[in-house]
């Protein structure tokens, strides 16, 4: 089974701003303002969000391209509810992640909408964001 290692580095800053260097690319994360942040860029939990609309479309290119079908594009509409006093440590009544995930999506092609229920479903069962958002990935965390 072919595999990749993929790989990003943060580096946290003043307040809550950190730089995420990913391969040629430099992400901003941050806090808003009435947050304590200096709000340079989307919180953790918008990346997380953004991370599963652009696989969903990432991987629909994919499977339209393989399948030959004309996708002329896509509107991913998603929205996470999150209990924010666990997160603030206020409670220790329920978790620390989103609650429910819902996802939208519009798609632009030429086909019924049983078709588009089929070709979504496809989507959603290869896209690894989707995928580790179901689904227990096993993780550590290493002190360096």
């Amino acid at each position: 089974m072919p595999q990749k290692t993929v790989k990003v580095t943060a580096q946290l800053f003043e307040k809550y701003r950190i730089e995420v260097k990913a391969e040629n690319h430099v992400a901003k994360i941050d806090q808003p303002l009435s947050g304590g942040g200096t709000d340079t860029g989307p919180n953790p939990l918008l990346y997380q969000l953004s991370a599963l609309a652009g696989c969903i479309g990432t991987v629909a290119r994919i499977v339209a391209n393989r399948q030959q079908l004309l996708l002329r594009g896509m509107t991913i509409h998603v929205e996470g509810d999150i209990n924010t006093d666990y997160l603030l440590g206020k409670t220790k009544e329920g978790r620390a992640g989103f609650q429910t995930i819902r996802v939208r999506v519009n798609v632009d092609a030429d086909m019924t909408g049983e078709a588009k229920e089929k070709f979504i479903h496809e989507v959603d069962t290869r896209c690894p964001i989707s995928e580790n958002l179901l689904n227990v990935t096993p993780m550590e965390i290493v002190i360096e």
